[in-house]
């Protein structure tokens, strides 16, 4: 699906949500889960995969800390911690991992994601 079909789909569920209108069918049948408890303060947790899926990304909060660069100044950054449970008989922990570095690229540089 392209980034323009998949806002829809989420705009469309998440009125639903609101409104209680969500149905079994509407989260049935996925193979993938998103877990976010970053909006209640929760640094990084681990998810626990919900059959039939596949993985499980559990998403934290986002903090700002201090980094350093070379030269040993301090500057601040965002960080988020994310974690990914996968069914290994389903996934290779390679293409996991695989991944988790596309998501992270795709964090790091959203406009990638219109090419």
């Amino acid at each position: 699906k392209g980034l323009s079909t998949i806002a829809a789909e989420v705009k469309d569920l998440a009125g639903k949500a609101k409104n209680k209108k969500l149905q079994p069918s509407d989260w049935e049948g996925n193979t993938f889960s998103i877990s976010n408890l970053g909006m209640f303060g929760v640094d990084e947790f681990t998810a626990i995969i919900n059959p039939p899926d596949s993985c499980i990304l559990a998403v934290g909060g986002i903090k700002k800390v201090a980094a350093f660069r070379e030269d040993g100044s301090v500057y601040p950054v965002n960080i988020m911690k994310v974690t990914l449970s996968a069914d290994h008989r389903v996934v290779d922990g390679a293409a996991a991992a695989t991944f988790l570095q596309t998501f992270k690229g795709y964090l790091e540089n959203p406009f990638s994601m219109l090419i």
